[in-house]
């Protein structure tokens, strides 16, 4: 499901160099992000606005950071 959104992203060239380099990564975080907004198939991805798009992309860079470095942790909660 969430290699669809990847490509999406990709293709909308909403992603970075560093964040298309580690695509694994990115696809796990992004399912979770997806989970969490309830939406669970490639139909409704491929409906989902470039403005949507971008938001649950800012959502899986904020988890990414967090996991990268847990210090930043209390400044993206500020």
């Amino acid at each position: 499901m969430s290699d669809f959104a990847f490509f999406r992203f990709a293709s909308l060239n909403l992603l970075t160099e560093e964040e298309i380099a580690h695509k694994n990564e990115i696809v796990d975080i992004t399912e979770q992000v997806l989970d969490a907004e309830g939406i669970e198939c490639d139909s409704r991805i491929s409906k989902i606005s470039e403005d949507q798009l971008a938001q649950i992309l800012e959502k899986v860079r904020k988890i990414r950071k967090k996991k990268v470095n847990p210090e930043n942790e209390k400044e993206i909660t500020n």
